[in-house]
């Protein structure tokens, strides 16, 4: 990745609307730097000086990431290249290591400072106390227009990360047996990305499972995590990859038991619907609320217009959700290298259900799916 372009390309953003850039750890600064992230925990911890945790810029001028020591070392970060490091002591003084960056820097006594909109509200407010008349506006919206638009290398990893989200689904699927909890079958998810390569799970694997015995749930996983999944009922998997930063999101349908008409119905227009989604993805001539329009035409038509409860997809990469977003009232004309999930789902609540997902990559003559395999419905009979 040329970061040192994209760095240029921040800055050149930056000097038109703010003085100062803080950007935590985070995909925003992976982007610009190629410092990575680690898994978040469930509860905080908290180092000394965290509050300064990332890296620091100016319209001219080199970066500069400043660390806590515990995270340099701990994190692993103590070694990072391509960018001056800086490292803040256990005992030393945090606002004092920011006038030194602000004064190396030349920012004026009342800055306008752009957040990366991952900081911490503590950072905006110590950056207050020290800067009264700042301004603060967000680094992140100056960011996008650039996150947005994939390189072609980008788009190779992003390949790479669903051949391994896809084959850890290969290798998942002979472990289905009837009766298995869904903690079985997320343990076994998160197990095999692994084992194909992935650093790990690119968010929580989810499963959304409904039939004639199983209420569909969200959100509740103490209490759907340990039910045993008995025929009839369609399993419908959302999970992805880490590859090298980046993040998958992938989607398919198994059926525990036999399929009747309606259930493989449901299937086939969810998969029809999806096709029309893809094809409309066509750089310069369609909006991200077109495609989704698209694509819900199909399932409005076949019946199930309601069923179809969310959009039809996200931006993707650096993070799992990025903007833009194929849905309902979003004008942005799409471009050639945005990268979008395409995920129809009908879900019947006590009845049949089905989802897909592939990201997809758009093109002039429409999209271009990254994964490919098991267009069919999945039966474990």
């Amino acid at each position: 990745m040329n970061y040192s372009e994209r760095q240029q390309r921040f800055q050149e953003a930056l000097g038109r609307s703010a003085d100062l850039a803080f950007l935590p750890v985070s995909a925003d600064l992976q982007y610009l730097t190629g410092v990575p992230r680690d898994f978040p925990n469930f509860g905080a911890t908290i180092h000394p000086g965290a509050w300064l945790e990332g890296l620091w810029m100016a319209p001219q001028g080199a970066p500069l990431l400043a660390l806590p020591r515990m995270t340099a070392e701990f994190g692993g970060l103590a070694d990072s290249t391509g960018v001056e490091l800086r490292i803040l002591g256990d005992h030393d003084d945090p606002a004092t290591l920011v006038r030194e960056i602000a004064a190396r820097f030349g920012v004026p006594p009342r800055p306008r400072i752009a957040l990366g909109d991952r900081a911490r509200a503590e950072t905006a407010s110590r950056l207050h106390a020290i800067f009264p008349g700042a301004a603060f506006i967000s680094a992140t919206d100056l960011l996008r227009p650039l996150r947005a638009i994939k390189s072609e290398a980008e788009i190779a990893i992003m390949r790479r990360a669903g051949a391994i989200t896809e084959a850890a689904f290969a290798d998942v699927l002979p472990k289905l047996r009837h009766g298995i909890t869904e903690l079985e079958i997320m343990a076994e998810v998160d197990y095999q990305l692994r084992r194909h390569g992935a650093l790990g799970p690119s968010f929580t694997t989810a499963l959304y499972n409904t039939g004639p015995n199983h209420e569909l749930i969200f959100g509740k996983h103490e209490q759907t995590w340990h039910r045993p999944l008995k025929p009839p009922v369609a399993i419908l998997f959302d999970f992805g990859a880490i590859h090298e930063g980046y993040c998958y999101d992938y989607g398919r349908t198994v059926y525990f038991g036999q399929p009747d008409e309606e259930m493989r119905r449901v299937h086939e227009l969810v998969m029809a619907s999806q096709a029309e989604g893809i094809a409309a993805l066509r750089a310069g001539q369609a909006t991200a609320a077109r495609a989704d329009a698209a694509a819900r035409q199909v399932i409005v038509e076949g019946g199930y217009g309601p069923n179809f409860r969310h959009r039809l997809g996200h931006g993707i990469g650096l993070d799992v959700h990025e903007p833009p977003f194929l849905t309902a009232g979003d004008e942005t004309v799409l471009a050639e290298g945005m990268l979008f999930t395409v995920e129809p789902s009908i879900l019947v609540p006590w009845g049949p259900a089905a989802r897909v997902e592939d990201v997809v990559v758009v093109r002039s003559g429409g999209g271009e799916p990254l994964t490919t395999g098991y267009p069919s419905l999945i039966v474990i009979d």
